[in-house]
């Protein structure tokens, strides 16, 4: 689940939410909405191969 938002410059940027809601991931801040939907669509394509860290 992704969670769209606009930082207080503007950036617009994302946070990845787990099924209870809890924010697990955040992005980096994007210069457009066009470049924050990339970045959503990039994790959607690799998160199913990515490694997994706790820290």
């Amino acid at each position: 689940m992704f969670e769209r938002a606009v930082a207080k410059d503007g950036s617009p940027y994302f946070n990845l939410k787990s099924s209870n809601g809890q924010v697990i991931g955040n992005s980096e801040m994007y210069s457009n909405d066009g470049a924050m939907e990339n970045g959503i669509a990039s994790v959607k394509k690799n998160a199913p191969d990515a490694s997994v860290e706790e820290v």
